[in-house]
């Protein structure tokens, strides 16, 4: 008998009531009452934001990131807790007075949609690296975040999630619109927008890229060094994926004990 939210312990009920709506946007329940304070968080010419939806890539970015900007090793990165280094604004931990009082140059991550970022961004302060990633592949990732997660305990089928996916019922909103505001604003001079892909595709362009976007001059050694170090963070990151995710046809398959589900 296939599996349904109705007999399992998140209900749709229970599921909805996890999330508010905030200007249309369906948002996560830690950051109600704390919009209005992010709108208004300062930034500085030095600040170096990752913004994604969720589950495009960013805790590789992240690591990319660090280590082009910091002149980080790879060894050392993975023995770091990174996301201490990177904390998430809108998030709890460590909060919003914390993260404003960091040392500069402060390296922030949101999944906010852009209208909903300080209002400092829109007006050029900072700079911004986006990633977007081809939503067939985030979708199955996203899915399996929500059966992890305690908080969350989803237990609905996969294409119930897919349908909350296009109708807009998850976490920050429509993947759409989130990836279509940041693209609108990729020529902006404090924006840069990625793709997933091309870290595997062509990294050597991306980290260019990022080491130009940050103001890092380097020589053709130091750059392919830095493009070597990141190749070394994402054979570390590929190595430890718990989620077996293959493209077998032009579909992509997602395989777990039990099953698979295929997205045409």
């Amino acid at each position: 008998m296939a599996e349904s939210e109705v007999d399992t312990p998140s209900t749709p009920i229970e599921y909805e009531s996890k999330y508010f709506e905030y200007h249309g946007v369906r948002l996560p329940p830690f950051c109600r009452g704390k919009m209005d304070e992010i709108a208004n968080f300062s930034l500085r010419s030095s600040d170096i934001w990752i913004v994604t939806y969720p589950k495009s890539g960013t805790s590789l970015l992240q690591e990319v990131v660090y280590l082009v900007s910091q002149g980080a090793d790879p060894d050392e990165i993975g023995l770091m807790n990174i996301d201490e280094q990177l904390p998430v604004l809108e998030y709890p931990q460590p909060g919003l007075e914390i993260i404003q009082e960091l040392t500069s140059p402060r390296l922030i991550k949101s999944h906010l949609p852009y209208r909903f970022l300080p209002t400092a961004m829109h007006n050029g302060e900072g700079k911004v690296i986006y990633m977007a990633r081809n939503p067939k592949d985030l979708v199955v990732s996203y899915y399996q975040f929500h059966r992890s997660l305690r908080t969350m305990s989803y237990r609905g089928t996969f294409q119930e999630f897919c349908r909350r996916f296009m109708n807009d019922k998850l976490g920050y909103g429509s993947w759409f619109e989130h990836v279509q505001e940041f693209w609108e604003h990729r020529m902006d001079s404090n924006v840069l927008f990625l793709k997933y892909e091309d870290m595997y595709k062509d990294l050597g362009t991306l980290v260019e890229q990022l080491a130009r976007f940050l103001g890092i001059s380097c020589d053709k050694a130091q750059l392919e060094s830095m493009v070597e170090s990141c190749n070394q963070l994402i054979d570390q990151c590929c190595n430890s994926e718990a989620l077996s995710i293959c493209r077998v046809h032009g579909f992509l398959a997602w395989h777990d004990a039990e099953k698979s589900h295929y997205i045409q």
